[in-house]
């Protein structure tokens, strides 16, 4: 049996449509590049495809919040680098943590909590996983030591002495 990777990494570019005036990418483009990146991650690595489950099954997963961090910006035309854990689960809902980094992941440019609700598209409403899912999130969990959002940025920040 092959062990599954805990953490997901890709890369992308940042494009001049996602940036504001001053070459920053755009607050709300990163949210739309880190989701991006876990859908791409986790159907390269765990072979779960949301959009054929969607289609074939009438089940995926909604947004249900998200938290994100902004720590430094992300460029014109930088490429990042956007790494991805399952840090939580339960029975209709995941936990994502999203980093996106700079390319050689010396700086964090921002973080995301991500919570996913498990829906039926077919009934409209919350749905519980299947035993093979809650196998496969199991197997690929990787909890974080820190209990909030505002715990684990700090854990990112220097500490001053």
């Amino acid at each position: 049996m092959t062990t599954l990777p805990k953490n997901l990494e890709s890369k992308a570019k940042i494009r001049f449509q996602h940036c504001d005036p001053f070459n920053h990418l755009n607050n709300a483009e990163y949210i739309n590049y880190m989701i991006n990146a876990r859908e791409d991650q986790i159907i390269d690595h765990y072979d779960l495809d949301l959009f054929k489950m969607a289609k074939t099954q009438g089940i995926s997963w909604v947004v249900g919040t998200n938290q994100i961090a902004y720590l430094k910006p992300a460029l014109l035309m930088e490429t990042v680098h956007i790494d991805s854990q399952l840090f939580d689960y339960s029975e209709s809902q995941l936990h994502v943590e999203i980093r996106m980094w700079n390319h050689d992941k010396t700086e964090l440019k921002a973080v995301m909590w991500s919570s996913f609700v498990h829906f039926n598209l077919l009934k409209q409403k919350r749905w519980n996983h299947t035993s093979e899912l809650m196998e496969l999130f199991d197997s690929v969990l990787n909890p974080l030591e820190a209990t909030t959002f505002t715990k684990r940025i700090l854990q990112f920040k220097p500490q001053k002495v």
